[in-house]
């Protein structure tokens, strides 16, 4: 029965009590309430002159207000303690509490337990220069510029929770977990073929790509867009600049660490984890699902992704060039 019900058959009791019917029979009667509800509230009526719900009446808790002070003054002193070791500290000085009660209390209370966010290690060198980039660029239309990188995918990889009852769910995974890497990019309206590689990218290797994909990304965009990169070294090698000047219409410069600029690694975030939610047994399937999950990404996700570059340098100022959360 719901708390609001319970306390409405309380108030009308409670109001026919007032009017002098204090048999159960004509209570029942008049309001319709189990016979046993009435006679509990009439024994209270008897007893205590009152049918209010009588507060802490529960179990008492676990924690209590200093234990919670403790548990906090634990985590600021060590921010990766781990729950058995505050029960532990806890037992020393008395006092028993399990592992699920401290988890489920620090959760209530706002805590959470995860691996800290991986970011590129920023100098101030670095954050200026984001800054600068960032009110640089901060008024452009990037409907035209074509985002390119590269990223590598990994068989057996392990990284998606599961739900389970009873014995926790087992994975196999190899010792050598193969790799296969891939270069893809795109713009507002569309996306470039993934070309998937197993060799060591290097200057030469990198221009080979390009020379087979520019061409393509012509065909979407004509010949007014911007080519944006970051600063790999194979990147701005001698030799890959000096193609692009002569195959692309502009380079948009580029601030060091910053791939949280770049919205193609939210794509390949998505990308990865649908690849890994299929479990691919060998390279073959690597590759296929991954082609296939790239290929799936739809035009109004790209659209999204690109309309979010005026706010993510807006943050970068805000932020003094500090990472943003993209």
């Amino acid at each position: 029965m719901s708390a609001t019900r319970k306390r409405s058959q309380r108030e009308t009791l409670l109001y026919y009590w007032n009017e002098g019917i204090r048999n159960v029979q004509e209570l029942y009667a008049k309001t319709n309430i189990p016979i046993r509800t009435i006679r509990d509230n009439v024994k209270k009526l008897k007893k205590k002159g009152t049918i209010a719900h009588a507060r802490n009446n529960g179990r008492p808790k676990k924690i209590t207000a200093d234990i919670s002070r403790m548990l906090c003054q634990y985590i600021r002193h060590n921010s990766s303690i781990s729950v058995r070791t505050m029960v532990t500290k806890l037992a020393k000085k008395g006092i028993v509490v399990s592992y699920s009660t401290i988890s489920r209390h620090l959760a209530k209370i706002g805590y959470k337990n995860s691996f800290p966010r991986k970011v590129p290690m920023l100098t101030e060198s670095h954050k200026q220069a984001r800054v600068e980039w960032a009110r640089k660029h901060l008024n452009d239309n990037w409907r035209r510029t074509f985002f390119s990188d590269e990223t590598a995918f990994q068989l057996f990889r392990n990284t998606i929770k599961v739900w389970y009852k009873g014995k926790r769910p087992v994975r196999h995974i190899p010792k050598d977990r193969t790799k296969l890497k891939a270069w893809g990019g795109f713009w507002s309206g569309g996306k470039s073929s993934l070309f998937c590689f197993k060799e060591t990218m290097n200057a030469e290797f990198y221009v080979g790509i390009l020379r087979e994909h520019i061409p393509e990304v012509k065909a979407m965009l004509g010949n007014r867009f911007r080519w944006q990169q970051d600063n790999d070294p194979k990147h701005t090698s001698r030799l890959a600049m000096g193609f692009l000047q002569k195959n692309v219409p502009e380079i948009i410069d580029w601030p060091s660490c910053s791939p949280d600029l770049n919205p193609l690694e939210n794509i390949w975030s998505i990308v990865k984890r649908n690849v890994e939610s299929r479990m691919p047994k060998n390279l073959g399937q690597l590759e296929q699902f991954m082609s296939e999950e790239w290929n799936a990404i739809p035009k109004s996700l790209l659209e999204k992704l690109v309309g979010s570059m005026r706010q993510r340098c807006e943050l970068v100022i805000k932020e003094n060039g500090e990472t943003i959360s993209y």
